[in-house]
């Protein structure tokens, strides 16, 4: 079954390039991610189809109204409860939650981007603006969303980065299965250091004229796979414990670090 994500934005001309580069463009040329783009404006009305009015009380900048967003939302309703295409891989008649992206939202993690990979996709309203008006979030959002602590100009880029963090997840769109497995999160700790060739770097490579040269750490030319994983899980647990020392005791709590993991970080210098 595909995920469905139905966008609701002022911006539709964003998403297609996004769509036919890298790797995730296997997700969408397969459809195993359908994107479907509803642009705001086909849905207000007037001449000039206006999405926005001055805020009530005072202040800055645009609020976008209600009504636009509201026939908008009916019409991806009854285009998800019409019968399914041959070639849609999304059952007719299932009622997508609304996601609107916002400061206020939960932060947008690594086990919710799983979830969403493994569902039937949602609605993803772009805000403009200085906002929406809150009687439209009251009435139809179901989740709202953060990337961080910051604001951006629209909610545009947080709903490709969905996009994007979900394709990956599917099926056949990495070239290894497992690559996404081992990214940072993936198992509730940032991803360890990774190393290439040459085996050795020489020190004016990376601009170090003088300095010594740096070769790839022994343990990874060893051979021995059990020597290398725990390598590799040491240096999780060490470039997290530095980093984001939140993420070792989320880890704790949900019991998931060994007696091995609690021994080394005991014995780590941060």
């Amino acid at each position: 079954m595909a995920v469905r994500f139905d966008v609701v934005t002022l911006f539709p001309e964003l998403f297609a390039p996004f769509q036919n580069v890298g790797v995730t463009r296997r997700a969408f040329e397969t459809r195993a991610v359908d994107v479907r783009l509803w642009p705001l404006r086909e849905h207000a009305e007037g001449v000039y189809r206006r999405v926005d009015d001055r805020p009530f009380g005072g202040g800055p900048g645009m609020v976008m109204l209600v009504e636009p967003l509201v026939r908008c939302l009916a019409a991806i309703r009854a285009d998800q409860a019409a019968p399914a295409s041959p070639s849609s891989a999304q059952p007719p008649g299932q009622r997508l939650p609304v996601i609107w992206f916002s400061p206020a939202g939960q932060r947008l993690t690594q086990r919710r981007v799983q979830q969403m990979a493994e569902g039937p996709g949602a609605v993803l309203v772009c805000g403009r603006y200085e906002g929406v008006d809150q009687r439209f979030i009251d009435a139809h959002v179901d989740e709202e969303l953060s990337l961080g602590d910051y604001v951006l100009s629209g909610g545009e880029l947080p709903a490709l980065t969905l996009i994007d963090a979900v394709a990956r997840l599917q099926p056949g769109v990495l070239h290894d299965a497992a690559s996404h497995e081992q990214d940072s999160f993936s198992d509730g700790l940032l991803d360890c250091p990774h190393y290439s060739r040459p085996e050795v770097l020489p020190a004016a490579a990376v601009g170090a004229e003088g300095g010594a040269d740096l070769p790839v750490p022994p343990v990874l030319m060893s051979g021995h796979h059990a020597q290398i994983a725990r390598w590799r899980r040491e240096q999780q647990l060490a470039l997290t414990a530095r980093r984001r020392p939140e993420l070792i005791e989320a880890a704790r709590a949900r019991g998931e670090l060994s007696k091995k993991d609690e021994d080394f970080l005991r014995g780590l210098t941060l």
